[in-house]
């Protein structure tokens, strides 16, 4: 009888710990000066049902960029998108020059291993995020830091010297 109630007990255990699942739902990339910058591309490829990765191109038409910041904004879905924990701007070049922020580092280590945005200005080549997989961002957060299920968006505004030239939101799913 004990050994049955333990056993009970375990499997009851193993089958409540849930983990959420992160899914990509949409990516939207918006040039908002043709003149300086153009998205070659943008888009999340399903190759299979488990492996799905996102990659974007940009191409810079006026370098070298030696001026540049970001400002990102994560919304959570909830009677339309609001402001939900973050809204940050920071300055791109410094920030690679001394990234000593925790929130900037968590946001930047989501993609740092898959881009060639990782050194200081000037920028005088094309900016990619190529085959950001899925099982990454699912890792980073449910496990790394937990957040809520539910709807969300990550927005992003880039500026260079001062004007946006740039915005790009990832749209996807904790469940």
């Amino acid at each position: 009888m004990k050994v049955e109630f333990i056993f009970f007990l375990f499997i009851f255990c193993e089958f409540t710990h849930v983990l959420g699942e992160f899914q990509f739902t949409n990516i939207k990339c918006n040039s908002r000066d043709e003149d300086f910058v153009k998205f070659e591309y943008c888009f999340i490829k399903s190759v299979n049902r488990t492996y799905k990765y996102m990659s974007l191109g940009v191409k810079l038409l006026q370098t070298p960029v030696t001026n540049a910041k970001v400002n990102y904004a994560l919304l959570k879905r909830g009677n339309g998108y609001k402001p939900f924990l973050y809204n940050m701007s920071v300055d791109a070049c410094s920030y690679l020059r001394r990234p000593f922020n925790p929130v900037n580092q968590y946001f930047y280590g989501l993609f740092k291993g898959y881009t060639n945005i990782n050194h200081t200005c000037p920028y005088d080549h094309d900016l990619i995020v190529e085959k950001l997989p899925m099982n990454h961002l699912d890792n980073e957060l449910t496990t790394v830091l937990p957040m809520p299920k539910g709807d969300y968006a990550f927005n992003t505004i880039w500026y260079a010297y001062g004007t946006i030239r740039a915005d790009a939101v990832f749209y996807f799913t904790l469940s």
